[in-house]
């Protein structure tokens, strides 16, 4: 939006400044008509952007918002939501109401902008065709809805035309497209428009901006777009759009951002990519691109950001990636990549973010990877790199996230990690073993940490305490021992620390859960509790009932006993609560049932008796079973004892 309002700065202070310097004809009835009659097919105006529009004043004077030339023709009416007063901070507003026939009768008219006024409906008045001097039109964040008119194949001057965030649907027409022979930029993102993107959009040799994402566009990308030379922002994202990625994108020499994902685009990568030599931003995930990534990918001397990941590209990276010195990000993730981790990616001294995970990469891991001391974030999990041990040479890097989930590491955890600033940490499906070090206290940059589906056979220890920065932590399915109260007595900087979530199923802590755990400072935010299939004992404490955020809740399988706390009806924002294969008794409270964004529940195998309580959402009857005492809908009704 701030770049929005800068547009808006730059057309009054260039297109428009001269004007003022000059003394204008009084306003034109034609135009005073027009415009008085779309102030009436406004419902709402809240901050009086309109009011100055009175019959009784000159509009090239009087109006705010107005500007006339020296014939008294209106030629600019800009009334955006959102703007700048007094240069000092951004003013936002809205409008309702409908856009009048009337404006196309505006015919001197250079710019419309009424962008960003949020309540606008109703259709795009195909009496705005006529405007034959319109260069500027801004429609954007609006709720205006039907189709572009036909009529706009004769706004042959317009230069920028922004329609996004509206609800504007139906086909593009290819002969309108093609008219706008003066355009430079083009905005239709966020509407439901359908169709090809049409093959017409290479006559206009002008653009420098197209942007159609968060639509419903489907087809091939034309080829004709590699005669856009002046391109330099194309973002076809999120569409159906289909087809490959035609050869001819190889001629977008200007071309600065490229954005294609959350598409069905299949194919290869075409080698012409190298011809994108001023390409800053590449994103082409979240689509169906398979073989190999070209060499010429590495000759591309101004990427920063390469992202395509979850597609279902394969064979060896190209070593020619290490000469994109300028790379700060790679996204590479889920895709079908094997061999090993060039060594050429050591070269990559900018990079900041690397991620290579879930493909199939094997071999070590080059130790030139310790030469990249910008690295924050590096993440190869759910790669075959057979790893044996974390390197050393890690240590002599500045990681904030180390991801290295199923990647063969097995044994302890290296001692370097205690004087490491990791914030967060997945070692989850590995070998590893042996007591949790006293010294993982001392991992006080902590906030996330997974070490699940590991072999871990200790208590937590006592310095776990100190994380006082920690707010996720996974430590199921290990061998885990002793009590959990350990955690839930953590420091917090207050509101840093406090748990998000917490996942201990499948280990073997004991003891009853602490019956305060609801007043805990350090559980005040947690949204996801689950402490499954460990041999805790007691019952479910009242206090679970304070934790107002709490959104799910697994208790199966743990050995518990006494009632269903009917505090727990007190979670608002409950939507799963499982306490199955417990021994639990007596009845099922109401309160609890009927939560209102309850999903999932499940209270099978337990000691619970009564009737169930009459409830608005369908459960299916196998989360009651097993409680031989419940009876009533899904189960079989209650007897009626004489």
């Amino acid at each position: 939006m701030a770049n929005i309002s800068i547009l808006r700065k730059a057309l009054s202070l260039t297109t428009f400044l001269f004007l003022s310097l000059l003394v204008s004809e009084a306003c034109h009835a034609v135009d005073r008509e027009a415009l008085l009659h779309f102030k009436r097919n406004i419902a709402s105006d809240p901050s009086s952007l309109l009011h100055s529009w009175s019959f009784s004043s000159d509009c090239c004077v009087s109006w705010q918002g107005v500007e006339c030339d020296t014939s008294g023709r209106v030629v600019n009416v800009s009334r955006p939501g959102l703007f700048s007063e007094n240069d000092d901070f951004l003013v936002e507003t809205s409008m309702s109401g409908t856009l009048s026939p009337y404006l196309g009768n505006l015919s001197f008219l250079q710019v419309l902008d009424l962008s960003n006024l949020k309540d606008l409906t109703g259709p795009i008045p195909r009496e705005l065709g006529k405007l034959s001097q319109l260069s500027y039109l801004f429609l954007d964040s609006n709720k205006l809805k039907g189709p572009i008119p036909f009529t706009f194949r004769r706004l042959y001057r317009l230069k920028k035309l922004y329609l996004s965030e509206n609800s504007f649907s139906g086909v593009v027409s290819s002969s309108v497209f093609g008219s706008l022979r003066s355009l430079s930029e083009l905005g239709l993102s966020g509407n439901r428009f359908s169709g090809s993107v049409p093959s017409s959009i290479g006559k206009l040799t002008f653009l420098t901006k197209i942007d159609l994402h968060g639509n419903n566009f489907s087809g091939s990308i034309p080829s004709s777009i590699g005669k856009l030379k002046s391109l330099k922002y194309l973002d076809l994202s999120e569409n159906q759009i289909s087809g490959t990625i035609p050869e001819s994108i190889g001629g977008l020499s200007e071309l600065v951002l490229l954005y294609l994902n959350q598409n069905q685009i299949s194919g290869i990568i075409p080698s012409s990519i190298s011809g994108l030599t001023s390409l800053y931003y590449c994103r082409l995930s979240e689509n169906k691109l398979k073989g190999t990534l070209p060499e010429s990918i590495g000759n591309l001397p101004n990427i920063q950001r390469l992202i395509l990941e979850n597609n279902r590209l394969s064979g060896k990276l190209p070593s020619t990636i290490g000469r994109l010195s300028t790379l700060t990000d790679i996204f590479f993730s889920n895709n079908h990549f094997s061999g090993k981790i060039p060594s050429s990616f050591g070269n990559l001294v900018n990079l900041q973010t690397l991620d290579l995970s879930r493909n199939r990469l094997s071999g070590k891991i080059p130790p030139q990877i310790a030469n990249l001391q910008s690295l924050q974030s590096l993440d190869l999990s759910f790669n075959p790199l057979g790893l044996i041990s974390i390197p050393n040479f890690f240590e002599k890097m500045k990681l904030f996230r180390l991801k290295l989930a199923k990647t063969g590491i097995e044994g302890h955890l290296p001692k370097w990690l205690t004087s490491s600033s990791i914030s967060i940490l997945d070692l989850s499906s590995n070998g590893l073993n042996g007591k949790l070090p006293h010294w993982i206290g001392n991992m006080t940059s902590l906030s996330f940490l997974n070490l699940s589906n590991n072999g871990f056979r200790s208590s937590i220890p006592a310095k776990f305490k100190k994380l006082s920065l920690l707010m996720d932590l996974d430590l199921h399915s290990n061998m885990l021992t002793g009590h959990l109260n350990v955690i839930f007595s953590k420091e917090s900087q207050n509101p840093l620390g406090q748990f998000n979530s917490i996942d201990v199923s499948n280990n073997m802590f004991s003891g009853p859960i602490y019956k305060n755990i609801g007043e805990r400072p350090v559980m005040a935010s947690i949204r996801s509790l689950i402490l499954c299939h460990n041999p805790l004992s007691g019952s479910i404490p009242e206090s679970l009932g304070k934790l107002s955020e709490l959104q799910v809740l697994k208790l199966v399988g743990n050995g518990l006993s006494g009632k269903i706390p009917v505090e727990l009806g007190n979670g608002e924002k409950l939507t799963t609560l499982l306490l199955s294969r417990n021994k639990l008794r007596g009845t099922i409270p109401k309160q609890v049932l009927n939560l209102k964004n309850l999903q999932e529940f499940d209270v099978s195998g337990n000691l619970l008796s009564g009737m169930i309580p009459p409830h608005k959402t369908k459960f299916p009857v196998s989360v009651f079973l097993g409680n031989h005492g419940l009876c009533g809908a899904p189960l079989p009704p209650c007897k009626k004892h004489p």
